[in-house]
């Protein structure tokens, strides 16, 4: 007969090793899965006709991403509305996140999901 002992440890060295590679190629994926995902917009984007429409700023949002252990970093939301009154938001540096303001109008140039720019009218 097998102790106890023995028996819990041939069980640890069959499952830990199954656990393990689970949890790797899971992390893997999810990795893949954002790469083909992030190149998939990219390349839907490349093929949209760059716009030019009238619209205005209706709100603007930040997002703080705090990192364990180094610096935190802070995306910039934008919504603009536009003469339909379809609202489409858009990811901004900071720089021309804080070169607009809620109430502005003019022209959005935009190409799929991809914000280009935007000149007050």
């Amino acid at each position: 007969m097998m102790s106890g002992d023995f028996m819990m440890f041939n069980v640890m060295s069959t499952v830990f090793p199954i656990l393990f590679i689970s949890v790797f190629v899971i992390v893997i994926g999810a990795f893949i899965m954002t790469a083909v995902r992030g190149v998939k917009e990219w390349s839907h984007n490349n093929q949209q006709p760059v716009l030019n429409v009238e619209a205005s700023v209706v709100a603007k949002r930040q997002e703080l991403h705090r990192h364990r252990d180094g610096p935190s970093s802070t995306w910039h939301y934008v919504t603009f509305q536009v003469q339909s009154g379809d609202r489409m938001e858009f990811s901004l540096t900071g720089g021309e996140y804080g070169m607009l303001a809620e109430g502005d109008h003019g022209k959005l140039t935009f190409q799929g999901t991809r914000y280009l720019s935007f000149e007050r009218a």
